[in-house]
């Protein structure tokens, strides 16, 4: 089984798994895992396993799929807390649905993703549900924070290593694991994805501050709308403080309030550290894989480091 045929399968289980006796559930979840998406954290799992010398790419397709599925939830979930009304060029769950079934879905395609599960080792079931905590801790501290105004540098890599890093460092130590890879290999995967999961975020919030709706999929601006994000956490590090954020309701899209949270030379500067720092990033996790053994798979990962910085949406 080549990568793109296991990528199939995974979107293709994301379906089938998902099913459900009551429609509405099955409505609402296939609604949002159809609509595509990057599926970068199944890569991940693929990538890992083949580079710690996985043979049979069927056997990890369902890891990739639950950890797709948990990442999905979550953006269900996030939609809730956002009153997003766009993810993945779609109306979101929460928007077409209501906050209700929207709080249900969630929590159904977590359930889901540990039905996957069941067949795998007590240990692959523990990476994943240790990186599924670290996701809900993550969400706390980032509410927690921004209600309390407290989104500093510090704090903003702290809740993106719960909220990004984690499921990236599960989804290669899934990979890594099955594999029956050693502990060496095992760390060395685990610091480039932890790093690569930064790096992704901080260029995500980069994109939520220059980019379009249109262009990522999802409506731009939220984080600064909440008061939380890069262009908090580093904007406001100049002197320039931002203004109260206005609430942000089902009915009031976000992104035109950018402009007006933060001066433009706060924006500016937060959008120039934040590139900065994910190509650092990027660059610490692709050295990272110089413990491993060269290899096409290797390589790949190695791709996936230069792709994450360099993507538009």
């Amino acid at each position: 089984m080549l990568i793109q045929d296991a990528l199939q399968a995974v979107d293709d289980l994301l379906l089938t798994t998902t099913t459900s006796s009551v429609d509405l559930l099955h409505a609402t979840s296939s609604h949002i895992l159809s609509a595509g998406g990057k599926r970068l954290r199944p890569r991940l799992v693929l990538h890992a396993y083949q580079a710690t010398g996985g043979q049979d790419l069927a056997f990890v397709v369902p890891l990739a799929a639950a950890v797709e599925i948990i990442h999905t939830a979550t953006l269900v979930h996030d939609d809730i807390n956002d009153h997003g009304t766009l993810r993945r060029g779609r109306e979101t769950v929460n928007s077409r649905w209501g906050g209700t079934f929207a709080l249900l879905t969630g929590d159904f395609m977590f359930t889901k993703a540990y039905e996957i599960m069941v067949p795998y080792t007590n240990e692959l079931n523990g990476i994943l549900a240790r990186a599924a905590i670290e996701l809900v801790e993550g969400e706390t501290l980032q509410i927690q924070a921004a209600k309390a105004g407290q989104i500093d540098p510090d704090m903003y890599m702290e809740i993106i290593a719960k909220k990004t890093g984690a499921l990236f460092v599960a989804a290669v130590e899934l990979g890594a694991v099955a594999a029956g890879a050693d502990d060496a290999a095992r760390e060395a995967l685990r610091a480039y994805a932890y790093n690569l999961g930064l790096a992704f975020q901080i260029t995500d919030d980069v994109l939520d501050l220059i980019a379009e709706p249109e262009q990522i999929g999802k409506n731009a601006g939220i984080d600064i709308a909440q008061g939380r994000g890069l262009g908090v956490a580093l904007g406001s590090g100049n002197g320039s403080a931002t203004r109260t954020p206005p609430a942000v309701t089902g009915d009031t899209p976000p992104g035109p309030f950018k402009e007006s949270l933060i001066d433009g030379q706060a924006l500016d500067l937060a959008i120039q550290k934040g590139r900065s720092k994910a190509r650092e990033l990027a660059e610490i996790a692709a050295a990272s894989l110089d413990a491993l053994p060269p290899s096409p798979p290797v390589n790949d990962l190695r791709a996936l480091a230069e792709l994450v910085i360099q993507r538009d949406h």
